[in-house]
């Protein structure tokens, strides 16, 4: 399986620290060396760094980790392949336009017998992946639902959420998606998330031996929501999210839950 990460912030943060220690596990402590990829926001253009070799050995992974690029809207990923060749096309995250912004997508999991039920017109993956073809899906039934942009961005992803149940019953479907206002993360078995804000402490990377005191790199204001499919740090509380839930964030806060019955 491959594992997400995600950032939603109300200021402009660097994930300097979270993806040193996702970066580790592309291949050192973890299995997840078929590629990995990043995308950061700014207002509504993004910077994609995608590249199919391990996180743990890319040099373009250590530019990432060392050079502080701030947004408040963040989606890595790395792979395990399970569906199509190791290669740059099915590198996550995937991302496509929509309504006149940028819209990325990232899955951990893995679907069956998915040719059929998804069935796109109007968004075409470039790769090989179920995730890509998922993402697709999405994007045409937003379409098919809202044949215009609406005025509440909520909605839309609320509507995504309430579709994530027919991905779900095809698989394991973890999924991270944002348009860098809202994101939302739906979990079938593995996704944490933790918010920081004042008081802020210290927090240690369990795949790393960085520290890091926020305390030293926030102000008072700040709210910084991290998502994950394993917990990055081991002092701090993550909440696990269960079955069938989804999360939407939106500037770090979470604004909407949800969890089957």
């Amino acid at each position: 399986m491959c594992e997400l990460m995600a950032m939603s912030a109300n200021v402009p943060t660097d994930i300097c620290f979270s993806f040193a220690g996702l970066m580790e596990r592309g291949g050192r402590t973890g299995p997840h060396k078929d590629g990995w990829g990043v995308t950061f926001y700014e207002g509504k253009a993004c910077r994609t760094f995608k590249d199919p070799l391990p996180s743990c050995e890319s040099e373009i992974a250590r530019l990432v980790k060392d050079y502080p690029i701030k947004s408040c809207s963040v989606i890595a990923h790395i792979r395990q392949a399970n569906r199509g060749s190791v290669c740059l096309a099915n590198t996550h995250p995937f991302v496509r336009p929509l309504w006149g912004r940028n819209w990325t997508f990232a899955h951990n999991g893995q679907l069956s017998n998915y040719q059929e039920v998804l069935q796109v017109s109007i968004h075409e993956p470039i790769g090989e992946t179920d995730s890509e073809l998922a993402f697709c899906w999405l994007l045409d039934q937003l379409k098919r639902q809202f044949s215009v942009q609406p005025d509440d961005m909520k909605s839309a992803f609320l509507y995504v959420a309430s579709i994530a149940h027919t991905l779900k019953a095809l698989g394991i479907f973890n999924m991270l998606l944002t348009d860098g206002i809202y994101t939302l993360a739906y979990c079938t078995n593995n996704l944490h998330w933790i918010t920081r804000r004042a008081p802020f402490g210290k927090a240690s990377l369990i795949d790393s031996d960085w520290v890091i005191d926020f305390q030293e790199e926030t102000t008072e204001h700040d709210i910084v929501t991290i998502i994950a499919t394993q917990p990055l740090t081991d002092n701090e509380q993550w909440h696990k999210m269960q079955e069938g839930e989804f999360a939407l964030f939106h500037l770090g806060e979470k604004v909407e839950t949800s969890g089957e019955s």
